[in-house]
């Protein structure tokens, strides 16, 4: 069944980090700070970048990104500490920024249930990235951050055809339940946006003007977009996957992807790796601009609330 874990070979190693919350450095990144409850995903999507990240902890970024999955138990406390630090200033912190908050693991040890109990408590803005149907668990929690304005879903959708989601992301969410997902989550005034990344040219680059169209329909606010970008370890293993999977489209689509990054498809210049370049991410840009314009006609992001964690935390300022 999709979306549970599938492998037997999977381990889960439980780990206790001393921080949860990170400054996101990077200029290309729209988030300020993110946190990941977990290390690793068994969603296994071939074109992830977060599987670089797994070899900063002793494992490979292919079958062991996959399989070793480590636990950051004490999360919830760590992101409650964070909080109740004297110069905290309140922003939204986005769940998660690297690997799924939502991926099967959670099924077992609800972390991510834990620090969205954290968030309400404190009332603190937080914003969730996933691909995984499994949010929909925490409906009570979202619509209760959602009445302050604390909350945004972001949800994946990469594809509207079955046959590509499960090459590229075989242990995810069906695109049925991702659908269904966001039209829950906007039924319940929880803004939800939808996230058509990445974008692969050659393999689901046409899909653009469709994906929007149909994301509007189900209730999205809004959506964005990012091109796939193959750096570090990631390249070796979407070349060998691409040419395994789709041996008759294989150069071409690299060759699209290099076109997008000036030649190369392992591209990790600031201010340049996410504009993109070039003729093919001309095209992608001018169908994300019609699309937009013809579906989302009055673009609604969401504003998150910092104000209630102000007061709660600093409740005499209110008498001045």
């Amino acid at each position: 069944m999709e979306g549970e874990n599938l492998s037997k070979k999977t381990e889960y190693i439980r780990v206790f980090p001393k921080s949860i919350v990170n400054k996101v450095s990077s200029p290309d990144v729209p988030m300020e700070y993110s946190m990941n409850p977990y290390q690793g995903c068994e969603h296994g999507c071939i074109y992830c970048y977060a599987r670089n990240t797994q070899e900063y902890w002793g494992y490979s970024a292919g079958l062991d990104f996959e399989q070793k999955i480590l636990v950051k138990e004490n999360a919830s406390q760590l992101l409650e500490n964070k909080l109740r630090t004297k110069n905290w200033r309140a922003a939204t912190i986005v769940l998660s920024g690297n690997t799924d908050c939502y991926q099967p693991a959670e099924r077992i040890y609800k972390i991510t249930r834990a620090c969205l109990e954290v968030f309400l408590k404190y009332r603190h803005p937080v914003g969730i990235i996933t691909k995984n149907s499994l949010v929909l668990r925490d409906l009570d929690l979202l619509e209760e951050l959602a009445r302050y304005g604390l909350v945004a879903v972001n949800i994946s959708l990469t594809s509207l055809s079955e046959g590509t989601r499960r090459i590229l992301e075989p242990r995810t969410s069906s695109i049925s339940k991702r659908l269904k997902t966001i039209k829950v989550l906007s039924d319940a005034n929880i803004p939800v946006n939808c996230l058509l990344a990445p974008i692969i040219p050659g393999i689901n680059s046409h899909e653009i003007i469709n994906l929007a169209k149909i994301a509007s329909e189900y209730g999205a606010h809004t959506f964005g977009y990012t091109i796939v970008r193959l750096n570090g370890r990631v390249a070796d293993l979407f070349k060998d996957w691409l040419s395994k999977t789709m041996p008759d489209k294989a150069e071409k689509v690299l060759s699209l992807i290099s076109s997008c990054h000036g030649g190369s498809i392992n591209n990790s210049r600031f201010g340049i790796r996410q504009k993109r370049e070039g003729p093919i991410a001309s095209q992608i840009h001018s169908m994300a601009k019609t699309a937009k314009s013809k579906y989302f006609s009055k673009e609604r992001l969401a504003n998150l609330n910092t104000e209630h964690y102000k007061n709660l935390k600093n409740p005499q300022q209110t008498l001045f």
